[in-house]
């Protein structure tokens, strides 16, 4: 887990952003409320703060050339940043599995993992695309919004 970084540090600012609007909706509401408020919130703060903000983007999962599934990120920040938003007691391991599962089905590398649980925790993750398989193998397109 990585704390709140400064924009002059030369850290992403897009996850900063949302970082700091996670914050700021941790601070106003507290936990204790389910994971969909959390990301209504979310995605107030984040057009208030300038962002493009895409709710419940489809992810579709392919094995083998064939659609097997569909996935539904929380939220895609500025067509670069998938968010996953839990209200738990603690992050799990799970938590991070499913977050990068997202990952792999896209050409997206970042990732936030945004816990609003009795104490505020964020996880940043990151999958390369040179670390995918090949768009051939991955049989999933970029996310659009």
């Amino acid at each position: 887990m990585e704390t709140a970084t400064r924009a002059e540090d030369g850290r992403d600012p897009i996850t900063h952003r949302i970082i700091g609007a996670y914050y700021s909706v941790y601070r106003t509401l507290g936990w204790g409320f389910l994971e969909s408020v959390y990301q209504r919130a979310m995605v107030v703060a984040l057009v208030a703060a300038g962002a493009h903000v895409a709710p419940e983007v489809a992810l579709p999962i392919h094995f083998r050339g064939h659609l097997v599934g569909e996935y539904k990120a929380d939220l895609l920040v500025d067509h670069e940043v998938l968010v996953e938003i839990k209200a738990v007691e603690k992050l799990a391991p799970a938590h991070r599995a499913q977050l990068l599962n997202y990952l792999k089905a896209t050409t997206i590398e970042r990732g936030l993992l945004l816990n609003f649980g009795p104490n505020p925790q964020f996880e940043r993750l990151l999958l390369t695309n040179d670390r995918k398989a090949p768009p051939s193998r991955r049989g999933s397109p970029p996310v659009r919004s």
